[in-house]
């Protein structure tokens, strides 16, 4: 093979690319070896002797393949999340899971007559604000404060 280490140069110069980007059309690598001033290799770039490959991209298709299997549900195991187990849930939908056995458990006293409506509103309104972690939480409260008492 013949070498055409300054025809390839002087290409990826005039070509505004790397060298490894200059193709030279093999078949005709003879008939570049004459070719020694930058008008020479500019007139193999015009016939097509010479030309400037591609730029070569990272493919998306594996992204793209991920993506859709996310979509459809896949990879989304124990072994593919992070953070905690709430963190994935968002903050109302939490509020929700907290809030709602909380008023349950206010109304079923209420209506037991285990607690006076006083207590009750009292207990919503504290509820209502966030000052309970649980349902259990409120129930301890409930008894600290004498308006239960211990045994429920």
């Amino acid at each position: 093979m013949t070498s055409l280490v300054n025809q390839r140069r002087m290409a990826a110069s005039i070509l505004k690319c790397g060298e490894n980007r200059v193709w030279i059309d093999p078949t005709n690598a003879e008939d570049l070896l004459d070719a020694v001033t930058r008008d020479d290799v500019r007139r193999a770039i015009h016939v097509g002797l010479i030309r400037r490959r591609p730029k070569l991209g990272v493919s998306r298709v594996r992204a793209r393949q991920r993506a859709e299997e996310v979509a459809r549900g896949r990879h989304r195991g124990p072994g593919s999340r992070k953070g905690h187990p709430t963190a994935r849930l968002p903050g109302k939908e939490r509020w929700i899971r907290r809030i709602r056995p909380q008023r349950k458990l206010l109304a079923e006293l209420r209506d037991q007559k285990r607690i006076t409506p006083a207590i009750y509103r009292e207990y919503y309104r504290k509820a209502k604000g966030g000052m309970f972690r649980s349902r259990n939480h409120l129930l301890l409260n409930l008894r600290l404060a004498g308006a239960l008492p211990a045994e429920s």
